[in-house]
């Protein structure tokens, strides 16, 4: 048998070929399993959505749940004054299935409802595993399932979308804390107000966090209680709809922060003992709750969870036309510590039966699910073992996710404004830092996310400036740590994007500096909005610096965006003087010159090139961006004869603590 193309490529993975080989079968078989060997899609089978829960045929509502321990189930709700009613009863219909048939004038659009669960010794109110709407009282606090059936369905404008992917280039978001005022946001507030600005930004993919409903808002969206529903505090799904659209017609593609690593222990609200069992969806004993995130853990082994979890995916793309998914938690899925104290320092650390060969199993299956779906279909792992085959195909021997984020990058930043004073900076180490992946896989590099931001943490430009920012961000009135931030904060950004060998992201506000961290309402802080918002007025407001970053950032992202393929033009490095400080790089046409010694600048520095007339084409020295402005950026630079036949020295003044990116002009 001829060994899979992933073992080809990398010669160390042929110890572990039997496991990489077992893995790979194993998901063919649990397709032939789950399509009847072949006599539907794996599309065909994820359409659970359109079966289960509450749904209105010709003149008759239907709803179905699968509760396999139940003994008795009820809709309760609005409709029948919330009492027991053998109207509103449901029957087995096999397979662990229940069904009800109602008339279609015994309930109504807008309608509030549960489901009344009775078992062996035992009752509860559940909230339907597949509703679509769930909204909370804003008095009592209560959830519950809500009829969601308006009379006129939102019409998409662009039913066929393709992303753009070269490259690409994310902006993380949420939408509560997207507005300025402290108060939880809106989908309209975003299409309305943010949307322009990520046009505007450049930017053309945008991430949406905590959009499946969750209890607690200040989970960030992590704790989800209802998969199927998007989240009501920001508005209604055709609300959802119309951002979604609306982004489409600007070219931006819109992929989702899916959690199906996990999800919230509450009752009531979740799926946690939803027919009185504790392992329905989850696993039994010692594996059904996560030792770190106070959670419970699917049991990806079972062909309901599987039904549950495809539908889920297929669900937000049909729906609502998603362009796919940014899976989280991935590392804790595919470990059956969940990555937890460990680290990976070699194969075996992959290939140790510590693996969840059912996790790895539905990951891959649902990334062939969404690109059958749609071949263009964005996936990315948030996956920090490094585990080889994640974002490989699957026909080559991988999980078919098609990216991983780079999330080795961002803690590297960190421990390096936390432990290494500027002078020991290293400038070798940080480009190879950058470069640091397999040639085989895709990434997204990125300086910070949202996890920097939390209360707890901080942001970069927060661990350079600290206080000062409250005070001293003001043109003019800049103090020496507003300067060493502002100036590395470009640098930092810059040389992330810029070595990108997939995408590039970027959390909301964090682009222009945002001055402070997010903390949503909770008890502790007596449930304010403070913390829990963006202060976009910072980035408009001319007077002061967080608008020039804002301004750098913009440019920054065009230049990349504007170079089809740029993702896929190869890094040669063209100088690297550690004793300097100052490193170089060519990605085809364009050379990128950093000078990250704090304390020194160079006059007619030589950079030996390819001979020719160099434009520069972003400065992070610019007076626009905050610098200080000490190049002429409309000189045009000539490379000086050498020795060698076609390379020159191209003869550059570079300022301490500045990045600048020049174009070669065809002769």
């Amino acid at each position: 048998m001829t060994a899979l193309k992933i073992i080809q490529n990398d010669p160390l993975l042929l110890p572990y070929s039997a496991a990489l080989e077992g893995r790979h079968e194993y998901v063919q078989t649990k397709i032939n399993e789950l399509t009847n060997g072949g006599e539907i899609t794996l599309s065909d089978f994820a359409t659970g959505y359109l079966y289960f829960g509450l749904h209105k045929i010709k003149r008759s509502w239907y709803f179905r749940e699968w509760a396999p321990n139940a003994t008795a189930i009820y809709l309760i709700g609005d409709f029948n004054d919330w009492e027991k009613d053998d109207k509103f009863r449901l029957y087995p219909i096999g397979n662990g299935n229940w069904e009800g048939k109602f008339h279609e004038k015994s309930i109504k659009h807008g309608d509030l409802y549960k489901l009344l669960i009775e078992w062996n010794g035992g009752s509860g109110e559940r909230i339907p595993a597949w509703t679509r709407r769930v909204v909370q009282d804003p008095v009592t606090h209560i959830f519950s399932a809500q009829v969601w059936m308006p009379e006129q369905e939102y019409k998409f404008k662009i039913r066929k979308f393709k992303p753009s992917t070269q490259p690409l280039l994310i902006y993380e978001c949420h939408i509560g804390m997207a507005t300025e005022r402290e108060a939880v946001g809106s989908y309209e507030e975003f299409r309305v107000n943010i949307l322009p600005r990520i046009v505007q930004g450049g930017y053309n993919c945008i991430q949406l966090m905590a959009i499946q409903e969750h209890p607690y808002y200040g989970s960030f969206g992590y704790h989800v209680s209802s998969f199927f529903a998007p989240t009501s505090r920001f508005g209604t799904p055709e609300d959802l709809k119309r951002l979604i659209d609306e982004a489409h017609q600007h070219g931006i593609s819109v992929i989702m922060d899916l959690v199906h690593s996990h999800a919230v222990k509450n009752e009531v609200e979740g799926l946690a003992r939803f027919d009185g069992t504790p392992y329905q969806y989850f696993h039994g004993g010692d594996r059904r709750e996560h030792p770190a995130w106070n959670s419970l853990c699917f049991d990806y082994h079972k062909n309901e969870v599987i039904h549950f979890l495809l539908s889920n995916c297929k669900y937000w793309i049909e729906e609502f036309k998603f362009d796919g998914f940014r899976f989280d938690g991935v590392t804790s899925m595919i470990y059956r510590n969940h990555g937890l104290e460990q680290d990976f320092n070699h194969y075996s650390d992959y290939y140790n039966l510590n693996q969840d060969g059912d996790a790895i199993c539905y990951l891959t299956m649902a990334n062939l699910l969404i690109h059958q779906l749609n071949s263009s279909g964005i996936t990315i792992a948030e996956e920090m073992s490094g585990l080889p085959e994640l974002a490989v195909s699957y026909d080559d021997g991988g999980m078919d996710f098609n990216y991983r984020m780079a999330m080795g990058i961002p803690d590297f930043w960190i421990r390096y404004l936390k432990e290494v004073p500027d002078e020991h900076w290293r400038v070798g180490h940080i480009l190879w830092e950058m470069i640091n992946r397999r040639d085989s896989e895709k990434t997204i590099s990125y300086a910070e996310s949202h996890d920097q931001a939390l209360v707890g943490d901080k942001t970069l430009i927060f661990r350079m400036i600290d206080s000062d920012m409250y005070w001293h961000m003001q043109k003019g009135d800049e103090t020496l740590a507003v300067s060493r931030g502002v100036a590395l904060h470009k640098m930092i950004r810059l040389i992330t994007a810029s070595t990108i060998n997939g995408g590039y992201l970027n959390f909301m506000g964090n682009e222009f500096g945002h001055p402070e961290w997010v903390d949503f309402p909770r008890e502790g802080n007596d449930w304010s909005h403070k913390y829990a918002r963006r202060q976009w007025s910072l980035a408009d407001n001319e007077e002061y610096l967080y608008h020039d970053l804002n301004a750098f950032d913009q440019d920054m992202i065009k230049l990349v965006s504007k170079e089809r393929k740029f993702n896929e033009w190869p890094i040669e490095k063209i100088w690297d003087n550690e004793k300097d400080q100052v490193i170089a790089y060519r990605r085809k046409d364009l050379l990128f010159v950093y000078n990250f010694n704090p304390t020194l600048s160079f006059t007619d520095y030589g950079i030996l090139i390819k001979k020719g007339t160099y434009e520069v084409v972003l400065d992070s020295d610019n007076k626009r961006y905050g610098g200080f402005a000490l190049n002429d950026d409309s000189i045009l630079h000539q490379t000086e004869q050498t020795h060698l036949r076609n390379k020159g020295f191209l003869k550059l003044y570079l300022p301490s603590r500045t990045a600048i990116v020049l174009r070669r002009l065809e002769e």
